[in-house]
């Protein structure tokens, strides 16, 4: 368990900012998700539960017509957990619009490490066996709490996205949590809900008994 106690996610201010210090170990990070809480820096070490929250339904997500034509085409390849650490870099990468991000190496060290335990997971988008974009998260019972994802080619991270919803739809998940809206998740269907709604429902999912590994190829189920 955490030896660090969080605050009351109602506390946090306007921005959502909740609590500052502590440390990114394993049980610290499982804790906050788990109490609706996230970490955003390092340097400090800032947590943070915004009001509203952003999350996609699950059940509900769906790409254009455009992009799923896209998806069925078959030019992208996908994988899951195969090459975690790889997506957290590109993730970190800058890119137009997104000079800096708060993906540091010390978030890469915690997020590696709930990985080699079992609790963050990775889908990648390859493209003739090249890497290309992916997404990764952190999974606790029906719950997924998706961190950030990106691209090397143009929609390989919808891409990557879409093929992690039909995974966790039919591995019977429940929420999934987008942190704060933005144009281009808003764009894909991300809705905001507000806060004691997000800890109902989150509280709901954590006590699901549901495996993120219940089958890596939505296919073969």
């Amino acid at each position: 368990m955490s030896l660090i106690n969080f605050p009351d996610p109602e506390w946090a201010n306007d921005d959502g900012l909740l609590a500052f210090g502590g440390n990114l170990e394993p049980d610290t990070l499982l804790s906050a998700y788990a109490s609706g809480i996230f970490p955003w820096s390092v340097n400090p070490i800032t947590w943070w539960s915004p009001d509203p929250r952003a999350i996609f339904e699950i059940a509900e997500f769906r790409l254009s017509r455009r992009m799923t034509r896209l998806y069925r085409k078959g030019r992208f390849s996908f994988s899951i957990d195969e090459r975690f650490a790889d997506v957290m870099k590109g993730c970190a990468r800058s890119a137009p619009g997104r000079e800096t991000t708060w993906i540091s190496p010390e978030f890469i060290s915690a997020y590696t490490r709930l990985h080699e335990l079992g609790h963050a997971h990775s889908v990648e988008a390859y493209i003739d066996g090249e890497l290309v974009g992916g997404v990764y998260g952190v999974a606790i019972g029906a719950f997924f709490a998706g961190e950030s994802m990106y691209s090397a080619v143009s929609n390989a991270s919808t891409m990557a996205l879409m093929f992690l919803f039909e995974h966790l739809r039919k591995c019977n998940f429940e929420l999934f949590d987008s942190q704060v809206i933005t144009p281009h998740t808003a764009r894909l269907g991300a809705v905001n809900i507000d806060r004691p709604l997000y800890l109902s429902r989150l509280k709901k999912a954590i006590e699901k008994d549901c495996s993120f590994c219940c089958k890596k190829n939505p296919s073969e189920l």
